[in-house]
């Protein structure tokens, strides 16, 4: 069994891997091929909603913004318009109108002031004290000197706060005069503070020459790259907006930004985000989907390998199977030339017992011839005829015993047919008793106790003599060393023939009762026994329907128990 085990499992280990990696393989290949496809749509798809999502962010927010910018300057128009220069050189007029636009609108309007072509200040509402406030030669006031409408970039002014001017020009008195207001930087740039998304999105307003027109951010873009920078290097989208990446060489990051024009194409509003953050949903998804896919090829693999584990165990059975076969099959020609052994054995007894017969015949007739000379006168007279009459009895005696044994052997020749034919137990058991080699054994007993009330039964006699000769034998080899008796009983037990061969040498131990019917199993030494014996019986009584038991207790003996069947046995033993 252990050889068994040996020699097939490097074949079984070696089978098992390669089935294994081929069908991983051919279950893996199609799954991951049509993942990479789905993943790569996937990042595709993410990608375009993503950068959708932003534009149409940005889009609205820099509607917002413009919308806060023209809202303002609309205000101050109007507000021109309505009162007209005469009024609003009154500063108590103006800083009603201050009033009520700060009502209107919270802190966005700072103050209100007129001013002079020679940029003075000659009018004045708001909580500094601007009045007079020469602005000749800042440049916002020359270029709203030129514009009807303007709006100026942020700066940090007479104030040194940083904020921007919306102006409205007018002429009074044939001279040129303009109606600025301050917008509060802060609320301004909270417009722009509200564009934040994930951990690194934010967003802020360049003018033309690349100064930041909002509070600057620690981590973003060089402030030295113009918005045209951005224009040429952005792909343009269907809202006007440009998208593109940039890499940040300090920190190793790309970062994606998104540029929309402002203020007639004076500003430009930048969105910006690290790539990783912008797209970290997809690669927690793309992460979620690895997991899935390496479980599923986990499990495919382990499942593999049950099955394929399972399918190994399955042909070892069979292997172990087919092996158990041709050891019957092998069982079964040992038993056939056993047979045929124990039919050239019947063969050679009955030709030695008849050559054996007839000198033996001659002997006593020739002895019985000299007993009739001793009667003669003559003999009687001889000193020796005790003797003589003494030896003739003895041959005569002699003669009869083996003229008994030739006919014991031509009876064992006769029944070493294996065809069914009708035997009478109690005779094959008194037969086997009287050819059982006892000489050896001057110590063991072998009585037989059969019951005459048993009928004859269907069966082979050469396959049933077998059987109980390997009984005794085994008996006889048990009680060799210390003797004993061996008892041979035959009875009737329901519609059985019960025969029980028992000893009372030193029985077997439990740990071999259940493998004593196994071929080749034997406790003789080698030379003694091939282990097929109890074996070739077991088969035997099966084959006639009957049943083979044992009961053994160590130091006590062993019963073997025989039942064949009875059929149609009307005969009953003499």
């Amino acid at each position: 069994m252990s050889r068994h085990k040996t020699s097939h499992k490097p074949y079984h280990r070696s089978f098992t891997k390669n089935m294994v990696l081929l069908v991983t393989i051919i279950s893996l290949t199609p799954m991951l091929l049509v993942s990479g496809i789905i993943l790569n749509q996937f990042h595709t798809s993410f990608h375009e909603k993503v950068y959708a999502h932003l534009n149409e962010l940005v889009h609205k927010h820099t509607q917002n913004i413009d919308s806060f910018l023209n809202e303002s300057l609309n205000n101050i128009q109007f507000m021109a318009e309505a009162c007209g220069s005469e009024q609003l050189l009154d500063e108590s007029v103006l800083q009603k109108k201050l009033f009520q636009l700060q009502q209107n609108y919270g802190g966005v309007f700072e103050d209100l002031g007129i001013i002079n072509e020679e940029g003075v200040q000659i009018a004045y509402a708001g909580p500094f004290k601007l009045e007079k406030a020469q602005y000749a030669n800042a440049q916002w006031f020359n270029e709203a000197l030129e514009n009807p409408f303007y709006i100026s970039d942020v700066f940090l002014g007479l104030r040194s706060s940083p904020h921007f001017i919306v102006s409205v020009k007018r002429f009074h008195q044939d001279k040129n005069l303009l109606l600025r207001a301050t917008i509060n930087f802060e609320a301004f740039n909270s417009l722009v503070e509200n564009l934040r998304i994930g951990k690194t999105g934010f967003a802020f307003i360049l003018n033309r020459k690349g100064e930041f027109q909002t509070k600057p951010h620690y981590n973003m873009l060089p402030s030295q790259k113009s918005y045209m920078n951005f224009i040429k290097a952005g792909k343009k989208t269907r809202h006007g907006i440009y998208i593109g990446e940039h890499m940040d060489t300090s920190e190793r990051k790309d970062i994606i930004y998104l540029a929309a024009l402002l203020k007639n194409e004076d500003w430009i509003l930048v969105y910006q985000q690290e790539k990783g953050d912008a797209f970290s949903d997809l690669k927690s998804a793309q992460s979620v989907a690895v997991l899935i896919i390496l479980g599923g090829a986990l499990l495919i693999v382990v499942m593999n390998l049950i099955l394929f584990h399972k399918a190994v165990i399955r042909i070892a059975e069979a292997d172990k199977e087919k092996e158990k076969m041709n050891r019957q099959k092998e069982m079964m020609n040992r038993q056939v030339i056993e047979t045929g052994k124990l039919a050239s054995v019947g063969r050679l007894a009955a030709g030695i017992a008849h050559e054996i017969n007839n000198p033996v015949a001659i002997m006593v007739q020739e002895a019985g011839w000299i007993e009739d000379l001793l009667e003669e006168e003559e003999f009687k007279k001889g000193k020796n005829l005790d003797e003589f009459e003494r030896a003739l009895k003895q041959i005569n005696t002699q003669g009869k015993r083996c003229k008994e044994i030739t006919y014991k052997l031509l009876s064992f020749a006769r029944k070493t047919d294996s065809r069914i034919q009708k035997v009478r137990i109690n005779e094959m058991i008194e037969e086997v008793v009287a050819i059982s080699n006892k000489a050896s054994y001057t110590r063991i007993t072998i009585n037989s106790y059969p019951d005459s009330n048993i009928p004859s039964i269907d069966g082979s006699p050469t396959e049933i003599q077998q059987v109980l000769l390997n009984l005794i034998n085994n008996a006889l080899y048990a009680l060799e060393k210390d003797g004993g008796k061996i008892d041979i009983t035959s009875s009737l037990e329901d519609s059985y023939v019960l025969i029980v061969v028992e000893d009372d040498g030193p029985g077997i131990p439990e740990s071999n009762l259940d493998r004593i019917f196994e071929p080749f199993f034997t406790t003789k030494p080698v030379g003694k026994g091939n282990g097929l014996g109890l074996s070739i019986c077991f088969g035997i009584i099966k084959k006639m329907g009957g049943q083979f038991s044992v009961q053994s207790t160590v130091d006590a003996g062993t019963r073997f128990e025989i039942r064949l069947p009875l059929k149609n046995s009307p005969e009953k033993s003499d």
